[in-house]
């Protein structure tokens, strides 16, 4: 697997945005909010653009920033901590869109709902699963080193879907299929 000194990795994409989402992991808690961005953004007037933005990623995260020739100001900028990545996916139907699930540090779990959907497109469905397969190794080193620092803190669950889009579809359809979990 990847060593640290390949970090970070970085990916150019447009944003699609953030909606809320049902659980912690697992294609079916971004497939409905994929699929409400991808509406939202083919529904966009003509000449509105999508957020253009570089991502990072390395074991300390995903780093969100805008590319020079962005000009939709409508996106959050800035670090999305590993210990705070509890899902990553490139979606089946649309192949060039990755999505995570981010989880919201709230004092209060009724005022706002911590799962949140985060979905990019990027420019082919390569770079899709490369970003996917990088936030993986991220992911990998990130747990090294907090069983190498013998952290007292318990890393929190995260899952990475590296299979195919048909054993996705499988497993949603109700077939059994194994789960890439750290």
């Amino acid at each position: 697997m990847a060593s640290h000194d390949q970090f970070p990795r970085t990916f150019v994409a447009k944003y699609l945005g953030r909606r809320d989402a049902r659980g912690l992991w697992g294609i079916k808690h971004t497939r409905q909010p994929v699929d409400d961005m991808v509406a939202e953004a083919r529904a966009l007037k003509p000449g509105a653009t999508l957020p253009f933005l570089k991502l990072q990623v390395s074991p300390e995260g995903v780093t969100v920033s805008e590319m020079p020739q962005n000009t939709n100001p409508n996106f959050e900028a800035g670090l999305f901590p590993i210990d705070s990545i509890s899902y990553g996916v490139q979606d089946l139907v649309y192949t060039r869109v990755f999505a995570m699930i981010y989880v919201r540090d709230s004092t209060n779990v009724f005022e706002n709902h911590p799962f949140e959907c985060h979905a990019f497109v990027c420019d082919s469905r390569q770079n899709a699963r490369a970003l996917t397969l990088a936030l993986a190794s991220a992911f990998q080193e990130f747990s090294k080193t907090v069983k190498q620092q013998g952290c007292d803190r318990k890393p929190r669950k995260f899952a990475i879907d590296l299979r195919s889009a048909e054993e996705i579809q499988a497993d949603l359809d109700g077939s059994p299929a194994d789960h890439s979990e750290a």
